[in-house]
């Protein structure tokens, strides 16, 4: 269950000391030596949708499987199947969702980015070192990061879009303002309209200010008058404003229940400005997202001064990457669904991406490297697990389906789920976290749980170097 988000703790990554704790930790060797240039995901918000993304890449299992998975939960959850959407060209544009189907757009957006997450980690073995998510995609980013399963990340977009149903604010906008955060809260304050605030600080030339329609028509115009360029966004409601405290009360009410893991991966957030670490920082996150601002200048600056020289854009389009190539021009930056790309354009397009392992420093302050082993993918890892537990266990590998209760349907008690446990992360060739003392192997009741947690672990077995 999420706890009340009445605490902001200060992340352990923001001092010396966070190496200690490997949920929370800079990319950094004893003595500050980097093992490698670190990658670090981006996952875009309302705009990255591009009808029929994955048009060309049809065939690639992963992405079938994956969308096929969205489809049959989104359904059973009450959203439209949005495989058409990313896999036609004539799909609805993202102005027609806008307008006609905001929760459908906000389903395909996640599926999108995780679809290309599991195809860029799975596929073709590159592992980041830091998950980011910008506004809505911060909640694609805990999924990522094995925070919250597909169907619980699924429950928390639809639940999102309820809320705006259940608590209708009053109407507004977002306009982006080609100026910094600051001169942008100069033009702010000189419209003087209290429901104006500063939603995103994108960069030093890109600050998106939300609103009422007609106080931001006024604050366009006083932007104009000064020189400062003002293009209104195309987005449903006035995200990143405290008028949507009611919404935001009501979506934390409607995924209470929902019960978030540690993230296996680290996770930065731009509305935290931190590190988030455990299951309060993941409620003060999604109690935020909506009424506070996103702050990604800061968090890229701050993941560059990590030494991070990669950054990868985990979903369509490229608005992320040309924000951060417009202030950090010496990183590599990499937007592989810019366009509708096949198999090989991927490939050629991830040439400049190492594909490794990411580096995890443990509590000694040495690194953990996993190396390469060959990519399972979820029906195959499931079909090996049932053979494990069968073959354990002394049962038929008929009774062990993808979905009976190990305990409730199969009697395997704690000790033995323990037992078992470890030979399905051995055979899966996943790593767990240097502190893996959150993982509790019972918590995953199927084979089919388990398959879903082992896939968001590092490939390899870790050999500490």
């Amino acid at each position: 269950m999420l706890p009340s988000p009445d605490r902001t703790p200060q992340c352990p990554a923001a001092s010396p000391d966070c190496l200690g704790n490997p949920r929370c930790r800079r990319i950094v060797l004893s003595g500050g030596v980097s093992v490698r240039s670190p990658i670090v995901f981006l996952f875009p918000g309302q705009g990255a949708y591009l009808p029929g993304a994955f048009r060309h890449l049809a065939e690639e299992p992963i992405i079938t499987e994956l969308l096929s998975e969205v489809d049959e939960v989104a359904t059973s959850l009450g959203a439209a199947p949005v495989t058409t959407l990313l896999m036609r060209e004539d799909a609805p544009s993202l102005d027609d969702l806008l307008s006609r189907s905001p929760a459908q757009l906000h389903v395909a957006i996640f599926a999108a980015e995780l679809a290309l997450y599991r195809l860029l980690t799975r596929r073709h073995g590159i592992q980041p070192d830091v998950l980011l998510g910008h506004s809505f995609g911060e909640l694609t980013a805990l999924t990522a990061a094995g925070v919250f399963d597909l169907r619980q990340g699924l429950r928390l977009v639809i639940a999102r879009d309820a809320a705006f149903a259940d608590c209708p604010p009053e109407p507004g906008a977002m306009v982006a303002l080609g100026t910094s955060a600051d001169r942008a809260r100069h033009v702010i304050g000189a419209v003087g309209r209290w429901d104006l605030c500063l939603a995103a600080d994108n960069g030093p030339q890109q600050t998106v200010v939300s609103g009422p329609e007609e106080d931001l028509g006024q604050l366009m115009r006083v932007a104009e008058t000064l020189g400062i360029t003002a293009r209104r966004l195309s987005v449903p409601y006035s995200f990143h404003n405290p008028g949507l405290a009611g919404v935001a009360e009501r979506f934390i009410e409607r995924i209470r229940e929902l019960t978030p893991r540690v993230p296996v991966r680290r996770v930065h957030s731009a509305v935290l400005s931190r590190d988030v670490c455990d299951s309060t920082d993941v409620a003060a996150l999604v109690a935020a997202h909506l009424v506070r601002p996103t702050y990604f200048l800061g968090a890229v600056r701050a993941l560059r001064a990590e030494g991070v020289e990669i950054f990868l854009e985990c979903g369509p389009r490229g608005t992320l990457s040309d924000l951060i190539a417009g202030f950090l021009p010496d990183t590599t930056v990499i937007a592989p669904l810019r366009r509708r790309v096949t198999g090989p354009d991927l490939d050629r397009l991830l040439e400049p991406v190492p594909h490794h392992q990411a580096s995890i420093p443990d509590q000694r302050g040495t690194t953990t490297v996993a190396e390469p082993a060959p990519v399972r993918g979820r029906e195959e890892l499931i079909s090996d697990l049932r053979t494990i537990y069968a073959e354990t266990l002394g049962y038929p590998v008929e009774m062990l389906t993808a979905d009976a209760d190990l305990e409730a349907d199969l009697g395997i008690d704690s000790i033995t789920q323990t037992e078992l446990f470890a030979k399905a992360v051995t055979a899966s060739s996943r790593s767990l976290p240097a502190d893996d003392s959150d993982v509790r192997p019972t918590s995953f009741t199927t084979l089919r749980a388990l398959s879903d947690f082992l896939l968001t672990l590092p490939v390899g077995n870790s050999v500490t170097r």
